[in-house]
């Protein structure tokens, strides 16, 4: 059949109307046949507002695309060419309860780093895995793009573990894009090309070139001058010491800030709980206020109050990798894939986050400058607590999940760990069956 079938797992999330404005967009591109928006009990009543408003987007656009909104995941991925996955698993209230157990005991709480990343992942590889089984029966020639958080761990344990062909994909590469595109006063991204490399959430730019120069120096010394569009909107302002970003001679991503200023972050994230809420809490009013907007039965595009999640971009990024692999475009796009030596120093089989030419065929990594030794080792410990924490998920054991998490920087080991992930397993009980099947 002409046309192509492109299901949404978690298609009750807010930021599901960027997705369908970027296949919008990219109609020409794109041939959108049916468009299969899955989600699960709980979220029956967002997906069916959701489906609503891309049903008014899509006929607005004057485009005819059959819209099926379904729980059934099974029927929706039969014969499917892109399976987009963006779903939360236990949705916001895990966030939330991972984000207050780590700041009640003195842990910074985030939702893809440190505990709350481990937790995430704990919770997310396994339903992940089961939908690549599901893939290799109904839709095995099937592209699976993973935006899914923690994305760089739901994509190597997806590489490990499955023959599904999947890319993982982050919008904090794409925002520090768009934000060096503004130092360099460029109108077109493509006029420069940055070199990113790293893992997912833990990522440095290293490179950024243009008309035959490196202006990685011109763009740290705005960052330092005060001006840093690189970072994302849901990060609260914030700015790097000069010497780290001088004597790193790279750009880390914002999510580094909680390693290279831990403790300070620390502190903010307790008066923010103490305050307005955790942001998981803030998302949830911000969702609150969104799907209000969404319901309105007149609206038939994304409203611009979409931007204040954090998400911005990520869907918008999405479709363009969609459509770089689907026309061969040997685009230059910033993913997680596999290393296979981009990264000296990481396991070739290992998932890592860098610029990459989207083909036909999937990623190819660009290979990048050996990294300063001590960046490298902090690279490859982070690495182990990945790769662990895959472990743990898998087989609910418990002495793996602490395995990974006394490696992790922003863990304290001790009796403090010990309380904390033991109520992290406790208070998951539905959510992380192999843990409690194994007690």
């Amino acid at each position: 059949m002409s046309g192509l079938k492109i299901v949404i797992i978690g298609a009750g999330s807010s930021y599901t109307p960027e997705l369908i404005e970027g296949l919008i967009n990219r109609s020409a591109e794109l041939p959108l046949r049916e468009l299969w928006m899955v989600d699960i009990d709980e979220g029956r009543e967002k997906l069916a507002i959701i489906a609503n408003l891309a049903r008014r987007m899509l006929k607005k656009a004057g485009l005819t695309v059959r819209v099926e909104e379904t729980l059934d995941r099974k029927t929706a991925l039969d014969g499917a060419d892109y399976v987009c996955s963006q779903f939360r698993a236990g949705c916001l209230e895990a966030r939330i309860s991972d984000e207050r157990i780590s700041l009640k005991h003195g842990l910074i709480g985030q939702e893809t780093n440190g505990l709350g990343g481990f937790a995430n992942a704990c919770r997310t590889i396994p339903i992940a895995l089961a939908i690549a089984k599901e893939m290799e029966q109904l839709c095995p020639d099937a592209w699976l793009l993973n935006f899914t958080n923690p994305s760089g761990m739901v994509t190597e344990a997806i590489l490990r573990h499955s023959t599904v062909k999947t890319v993982g994909l982050c919008n904090v590469p794409v925002i520090m894009q768009k934000g060096v595109a503004k130092l360099l006063k460029s109108e077109n991204e493509t006029d420069f090309i940055m070199q990113v490399a790293g893992l997912n959430h833990f990522i440095f730019a290293r490179q950024i070139l243009q008309n035959g120069q490196d202006k990685l120096q011109q763009v740290i010394q705005e960052i330092l001058s005060g001006n840093d569009p690189l970072v994302p909107r849901n990060i609260p302002p914030f700015s790097w010491p000069e010497h780290v970003l001088q004597g790193l001679g790279m750009i880390p991503c914002a999510y580094l800030r909680y390693y290279y200023m831990k403790d300070d972050i620390l502190k903010q994230e307790i008066g923010e709980a103490n305050g307005e809420g955790t942001r998981g809490e803030v998302v949830k009013e911000l969702e609150r206020q969104l799907f209000a907007i969404y319901s309105n039965p007149e609206l038939a595009e994304k409203p611009k109050a979409l931007e204040g999640r954090g998400g911005q971009y990520y869907s918008e990024a999405a479709c363009e990798l969609m459509s770089a692999i689907h026309n061969d475009k040997r685009i230059i796009m910033h993913v997680n894939t596999r290393n296979n030596g981009a990264i000296n120093g990481l396991p070739d089989d290992c998932a890592v986050e860098v610029s990459s030419m989207i083909t036909r065929s999937g990623p190819l990594p660009l290979n990048v400058a050996p990294f300063p030794e001590d960046t490298l080792r902090l690279l490859q410990l982070m690495k182990s607590f990945e790769q662990l924490t895959i472990q743990a998920a898998m087989t609910g054991d418990r002495h793996t999940a602490w395995r990974a998490l006394v490696l992790n920087p922003l863990i304290t080991s001790g009796s403090l760990l010990e309380k904390a992930l033991n109520e992290v397993i406790d208070e998951n009980k539905a959510l992380l069956p192999a843990f409690h099947q194994n007690k």
